[in-house]
């Protein structure tokens, strides 16, 4: 009788855990719901290569928008792109339109059939991966109402603090009274 390699499910479980944090898409969703606010979730690429980048997003948006037909996004939030992109998969041929109009920190990917779409908070691929998860998850609550620009900027500030604090600066952790 062969002898087969033992590998537990743990261990397989936890592999494919592994790849999931390295290959698959940082994306986090509303639950499907009535619409609530500007964004529905948040997708933290990992590079600003659109065509790169797509295809990841689309496998794990299918279940929600089934066959993905269109993306938008703004003109120069990324580097010129084709105008479509070939999937190679149940997707076919991919739409890509840029906009002026498109808000910056966002992305709509539109499904066929009944026309359904998700608009993702893009968070920049260079966000400190503590806050980015943050607002991932911010982004995602259900019922969050916040802006594009909100979210953004929350991101923004925090990045900014932690790079003052790592540059030698120091947030006190309460204001000490002053005699005056």
């Amino acid at each position: 009788m062969k002898s087969v390699p033992h590998t537990t499910y743990a261990a397989r479980f936890a592999q494919a855990a592994d790849e999931l944090l390295q290959h698959g898409p940082r994306l986090r969703l509303k639950p499907e719901a009535p619409a609530t606010g500007w964004v529905d979730g948040a997708w933290w690429p990992r590079s600003l290569d659109l065509t790169a980048e797509l295809p990841s997003l689309f496998a794990a948006l299918t279940a929600r928008l089934g066959r993905i037909e269109r993306v938008a996004y703004h003109l120069d939030a990324w580097p010129p792109t084709p105008r479509r992109l070939r999937s190679g998969d149940e997707h076919g041929d991919v739409r890509l339109e840029g906009f002026r109009s498109q808000h910056t920190g966002t992305l709509t990917v539109i499904g066929g059939g009944a026309r359904r779409r998700v608009t993702l908070l893009v968070i920049p691929p260079d966000a400190d991966p503590g806050l980015a998860q943050r607002a991932l998850l911010t982004a995602a609550h259900r019922g969050n109402d916040d802006t594009a620009d909100a979210l953004l900027s929350g991101l923004a500030e925090d990045t900014a603090v932690l790079r003052w604090e790592v540059d030698g600066g120091r947030i006190p952790d309460q204001a000490e009274p002053v005699d005056a």
